[in-house]
This record gives C-alpha cells, sequence and structure tokens, in this order.
C-alpha cells in the first residue's frame, strides 16, 4: 500500500498531532506527556532544560510512591506507579544544579528510588540496608545532591521486585555547556518488560522448572527438518545437561514488550520532520530482558553509552543490556514510517514503535527472526580442533568423565574452580576456557549480515584522566546452578552472608569478570563509573554497567573515588534477587571496615 506523503511538515502541524493523540491517551491509560503516543518530544533551543508537560525539573521535586493498576495488549493487573504513571515522570536536570527529591511512599510495604549512574553522595543511593534503610509506608525521603555530570540516565526501586511492576522512569540530564551531540530533535525510549503475572510468582515457577517459560526448545520435527542441532549435538548437550535454547529465563510467552509503555498494537510513534537530526536516549529498564535494537532503513549514529559521550560511529544495530543506556542519532530523510524494533535477544517477541511525520502513520512490523543457538563458545570453550565430548562448561552434577581430546576433565572435578569460589550446589558449571569477548558481536547478532555494534567498537570522545597502570588484581566469577534457579557471585548468594568487597580510597584496580554460566549478565556498579578494557588504551569507554557473554570474560579498571558502601550486581531482577549481589565498601586507607 502506498504511503501518503506531504509535501511538508512543520512544526505546527507536529504540535495538532501530539495534542490531538493527547486526548485518547487519557482514555487508553496514563501516560506522562513524554511517553504518550504522538509526542513531538524535545527540541533544540526550545524549553531546554526547563520541562515539557509533565517533565519535573528545578531544585524541588515530588514524587509520590503508590499502587495502580496498568494494562497493554488487552491484559491488565496491579502497577506500582510514581506520580500515578507507568513509565514515571522524566525528571530532566542540569549539570551544576542541586537538587532535592522529596518521595512518599503510598504503598503497604517499603519502597525506594535508586538514582542509576548518578555520582552522588552514598546516603542519597537508595539502596535499603546497603545505603540507607528504605522508606516505609506512609513515610517521606528526600534525596539531596548536587549533578555532577550530563547524560541519558533513570531512576527505579531497589526494594523487592517494585521495577518490574512499573517503577521506573527516565532522567535527563543537560550539560552545563555546548553538548557535544547536535540534533534537532530528541525521544526518550524507554524500553520495559511486562506481565499481568506477579513477579514472584514468576520467580516461583523457575525455582521449580528453570525453563519453565521456554516454549523455543528444539523439537523432534526440527531435527527431521534438519533444523537447529544434528542428532549428535542434541545428545551430547544433552548428556551434559545443557540447552542451547536456554537463552532468556522469563520469555514472551509471558511478557509484553514496551516503547514508552506501549505494546506493538498501541503504536507508540514519535514525530519528526523529515531531514532533521534525530536523537533518540534509549533506555533499557527491563526486568529480565536485553534487546536488540534496530530501525530498518536508517543508520544509527551510537553518540553516548551509559550517559558517557563516545566517539560518533556508525551500527545498523545493537544489544542494550538490562540498565544500559544509548543514545544514537538517526537522521530521516523521507516523509514516511520508519519501525523502530526492539526484539528481545532470545526471539520471543519484540516490540514496534514509529517514527513518523504525523499521527496515523504506522510501521511494518518485522517478523521475528529465528531463535539463536548457543554455541560451545557460551559454554566457555573454544573447540577449534577438540572433540565435542570434552564439553566446556564442566557440569558438576554429572559423574566422572573420561579423559577426552588429552584433557582428564572429570566432571565432578572441583579443582576446576579456582580457590576463591566456593564449592557446593549453587555452583553447576565452570567456564573451563573463558575468553574475553568484548569484542564478540553479542547473543543472537553473530550472522546478521549488516553492522553490528560491540563494546570494542565504543571509544570514549575525550581521553581518560585516570593514566594509572592498576595495583591490583581482582577476579570475580558469576556462577549459578540453571536448573535450581540459583545465582551469585563466586558461588556465594548475598543472603548467604558474602562478605563485602574492599576497595582503599582512590586505588586503581582491575576487575574481570568470569562468566561461569550460559545467560549474558549485565553487572551494574553503583556510584562509580569504571574504564571497559577494550584495546582502546586511553579512549577505553567509561560504564557503568557491562553486560559480560555467556562463557567469557570481561575486564574494567576501576577507581574507588567514592566513599562508602555500594552494591554491586547482576541487573536480571530475578538473579540479583535470588543471590547474585555484593556490597563494595570503600575507604580510607586505616579506616575500619
Amino acid at each position: 500500500m502506498p504511503i501518503d506523503r506531504p509535501a511538508a511538515i512543520d512544526r505546527r502541524t507536529l504540535i495538532r498531532g501530539a495534542a490531538r493523540l493527547a486526548g485518547g491517551a487519557a482514555v487508553a491509560g496514563a501516560f506522562p506527556a513524554w511517553a504518550q503516543s504522538g509526542s513531538a518530544g524535545h527540541r533544540a533551543g526550545h524549553d531546554a532544560g526547563r520541562g515539557i508537560g509533565a517533565t519535573l525539573s528545578g531544585e524541588e521535586i515530588a514524587l509520590t510512591v503508590a499502587e495502580s493498576r496498568f494494562g497493554t495488549g488487552g491484559r491488565s493487573a496491579h502497577a506500582v506507579t510514581i506520580n500515578g504513571t507507568v513509565p514515571a515522570p522524566l525528571i530532566r536536570l542540569r549539570e551544576g544544579q542541586n537538587v532535592r527529591l522529596a518521595v512518599t511512599n503510598h504503598l503497604k510495604e517499603d519502597t525506594s528510588i535508586h538514582w542509576h549512574g548518578l555520582i552522588l553522595p552514598f546516603q542519597m543511593d537508595g539502596v535499603p540496608g546497603v545505603s540507607f534503610p528504605g522508606i516505609r509506608p506512609g513515610e517521606t525521603f528526600t534525596y539531596e545532591f548536587p549533578i555532577r555530570q550530563s547524560g541519558t540516565y533513570w531512576y527505579h526501586s531497589h526494594s523487592g521486585m517494585q521495577e518490574a511492576m512499573g517503577h521506573y522512569g527516565p532522567i535527563v540530564i543537560d550539560p552545563a555547556g555546548t553538548d557535544p551531540v547536535q540534533a534537532e530533535r530528541e525521544h526518550v525510549i524507554v524500553l520495559s518488560d511486562w506481565s499481568p503475572v506477579h513477579p514472584h510468582v514468576l520467580l516461583r515457577r523457575l525455582k521449580q522448572m528453570g525453563g519453565y517459560h521456554n516454549f523455543q526448545k528444539q523439537t523432534l520435527a526440527g531435527l527431521l527438518a534438519g533444523r537447529d542441532q544434528p542428532l549428535k549435538e542434541r545428545i551430547d548437550w544433552g548428556k551434559m545437561r545443557m540447552d542451547p535454547t536456554d537463552i532468556s529465563d522469563v520469555t514472551g510467552s509471558t511478557y509484553s514488550f514496551l516503547v514508552n509503555g506501549h505494546g506493538t498494537p498501541e503504536n507508540w510513534t514519535g514525530l519528526f520532520a523529515p531531514g532533521e537530526r534525530v536523537r533518540l536516549r534509549i533506555i533499557n529498564a527491563s526486568a529480565m530482558t536485553n534487546f536488540n535494537v534496530r530501525v530498518p532503513g536508517l543508520a544509527m549514529t551510537v553518540v553516548q553509552c551509559d550517559g558517557q559521550h563516545v566517539q560518533p560511529v556508525d551500527t545498523d544495530e545493537f544489544q542494550i543490556g538490562i540498565a544500559e543506556t544509548y543514545d544514537v542519532v538517526v537522521r530521516p530523510t523521507e516523509a514516511q514510517a520508519y519501525a523502530l524494533v526492539a526484539e528481545a535477544i532470545d526471539r520471543s517477541g519484540l516490540v514496534r514503535a514509529t517514527l513518523a511525520p504525523r499521527m496515523g502513520m504506522v510501521a511494518a512490523i518485522p517478523p521475528l527472526r529465528r531463535r539463536p543457538l548457543l554455541t560451545m563458545k557460551d559454554m566457555g570453550m573454544d573447540m577449534s580442533g577438540m572433540d565435542m565430548g570434552q564439553g566446556g562448561v564442566i557440569d558438576l552434577s554429572q559423574p566422572a568423565n573420561d579423559s577426552m581430546a588429552g584433557h582428564s576433565m572429570k566432571m565432578r572435578d572441583t579443582s576446576l574452580l579456582p580457590p576463591t569460589v566456593k564449592a557446593g550446589p549453587g555452583v553447576a558449571t565452570v567456564s573451563a576456557m573463558p575468553a574475553d569477548r568484548v569484542a564478540d558481536r553479542p547473543t543472537g547478532l553473530e550472522d546478521v549480515d549488516h553492522r553490528v555494534l560491540t563494546y570494542a567498537d565504543l571509544k570514549s570522545l575525550t581521553p581518560r584522566t585516570d593514566t594509572r597502570t592498576p595495583t591490583r588484581r581482582l577476579d570475580i566469577h558469576l556462577t549459578a546452578n540453571m536448573e535450581r534457579y540459583m545465582w551469585s557471585f563466586d558461588g556465594v548468594k548475598l543472603s548467604e552472608g558474602a562478605e563485602r568487597i574492599p576497595f582503599r580510597h582512590n586505588e586503581r584496580v582491575r576487575v574481570t569478570l568470569i562468566n561461569d554460566t550460559m545467560m549474558p549478565h549485565p553487572i551494574h556498579i553503583h556510584g562509580h563509573f569504571f574504564d571497559l578494557v577494550t584495546g582502546a588504551g586511553l579512549s577505553d569507554p567509561r560504564k557503568h554497567t557491562v553486560n559480560v557473554l555467556p562463557g567469557g570474560k570481561a575486564s574494567f579498571d576501576l577507581t574507588a573515588d567514592a566513599i562508602g558502601d555500594w552494591a554491586f550486581h547482576c541487573h536480571m531482577l530475578m538473579h540479583m534477587h535470588t543471590g547474585m549481589m555484593r556490597v563494595v565498601t570503600v575507604r580510607h586507607e586505616g579506616d575500619a571496615a
């Protein structure tokens, strides 16, 4: 069907379209102005830093956490809202200002807000039991801190699993000086996952059966049709009790995937005028979903990652881990509808939004691509020249195995574990040959026929200021028993009395994360940025979250410049909730822990 292309699109037309849809959104559900479909976005030079519609800004901001309902795609359920909306209001601040955020709790349980990626005093970080007690029902807690940075960030609950029920929202901080990113218009894009099933019920099901939500397993019909693994590989993987389709714990079988609170049927639409440079501030606020993001027909120029400017790099698709942010610039020259597609990495579902010059235009929904399969590399084993029977991820629950391919590997041989990892029922696999995977294409994008962003493509726009060589090395293993749904660092869950990770104030440490599981893990440290080691030297990208690929490892250099106690955890909500979390303590040398 041909697309009607108007001769010219002016700002007045955009505003009229946004106003018409705003009235409809009030009937469909409660969305803050920034998240309503038909938003004209934020225009450079217009109300910069002052807020648009329901955007919150200034020195004093009030937030109320309460119970409500949320619905999408014909399903609705209990929700945790901020100021009555899902997603929460956009908070727009300016570098150099001070802000006071008064958070009132109208829930029947404690709540909290963590300001994800912001550099602030640890008492204001918002993690109950680590940096403050939490906010009790009926109480108000006031966060107060200076704004020391600019960029794209977000905020969310760190209490229970409220984040999965709608307790999240975006933060945009405008720079004090000139923004190196040049764009005429911008849209905030918050990706999320939502289920009408309570997250504690989802977790209980996973504890009962690790693959409960995986409806994409290999089948006999697929084998007979020549799809997926051949019979010998299926048998070998079965002996190791490994499932190459076990990529996401919670999938599109229960989740609706959302853009700014809208599913594909609701068709969230962001407006543009042809020829404009449009900045998309993309935030992955999901509970459990890593997304592959693309805009078919448009190249994306990545200009910022985790709020930090990077040297512009063009790509056609990128993977955004949970809790990461990417700013990209696109330049649509035609007056047509473009699809903004976020596809779950296991290909169990996607959400399509639309970028268009006027309301009523709908971009095509691309078909789901074929779901990926994990490989021996994802098991921590480069099998080049080696026999499949050796394994890779060593299953400690299996009986002793014979020597294979010249390597003596007993399936219960805990000597493969380093002394820093506690052996036990919570550690079922060991990555025998983990490789640095920061230059690898991420899960599900290994074989697509277009450009894919890797961490190695990211280079900081300005060289780092701390040029010291790290004086200490710290290895941390990401450990699990996936069948029992047990997750930990170094084999110890937080609830089991995991020791704090100590740092001396201002010391420079090389931290290596080793993924002993077959899932990617977005690992986030509070209160700090780190330099991800990619081989770019002083231009290594600065980040607060890194998605460590299955069976692989990633290293970063950290300057422990923030005194206090800080959370350090996997940002898959149910992994953190079940134990994959530690506390980092930064002290002056000689201070008591």
